[in-house]
């Protein structure tokens, strides 16, 4: 059968703004027995969207608060790959048991991304979806959720390779356990 078409889209579908706990399957406890959706339930904090304070050795990749909404999402993806495979090469080669993200760093980078006033989250000329929070009011928690780099993916990826790069891991301590 032959069908005249102006475009195909093949989609699977995808799920926004639900807990991380429900998209993974599971709860990530770090220390002291706090979850991750406990550490983000006034919206997502980290360190390059990779690193959570009180989480250590826990790499998330994912394009929230890193390079963010880009149509190559698998260029995220193999960006996230080269920094955690720097990172553990390090950790690696200076015998450290766990890296781990500052608190202050953490909290530096989230009030970089709620800094931004170019983000385009939110607008309400857009048809209602998971950047516009269904067309509901957009609070802190869902800016956070779906923030990205305030210069774009080509700077942030630009940004992190240059990171990378440098050897000091700014923002990560990489510790011994006794």
């Amino acid at each position: 059968m032959h069908y005249d078409l102006d475009c195909l889209i093949f989609a699977s579908g995808f799920e926004v703004g639900t807990s991380y706990s429900r998209r993974s399957g599971f709860e990530t406890v770090g220390r002291h027995g706090e979850t991750l959706s406990e550490h983000w339930a006034e919206g997502m904090r980290t360190k390059h969207g990779l690193h959570s304070h009180g989480f250590p050795n826990l790499f998330i990749v994912s394009p929230s608060q890193g390079a963010n909404l880009i149509s190559n999402i698998t260029h995220n993806f193999s960006e996230a790959g080269s920094t955690v495979a720097c990172i553990v090469a390090h950790a690696l080669e200076v015998g450290a048991d766990e890296v781990e993200v500052t608190e202050a760093a953490e909290a530096e980078w989230v009030q970089l991304l709620e800094g931004s006033t170019r983000a385009f989250l939110g607008s309400p000329d857009c048809t209602p979806g998971y950047y516009n929070n269904e067309g509901r009011p957009i609070g802190r928690r869902e800016r956070l959720n779906s923030s990205g780099y305030p210069e774009g993916p080509v700077a942030y990826f630009q940004y992190i390779d240059t990171w990378r790069r440098s050897g000091t891991f700014d923002g990560l301590e990489f510790t011994t356990r006794p």
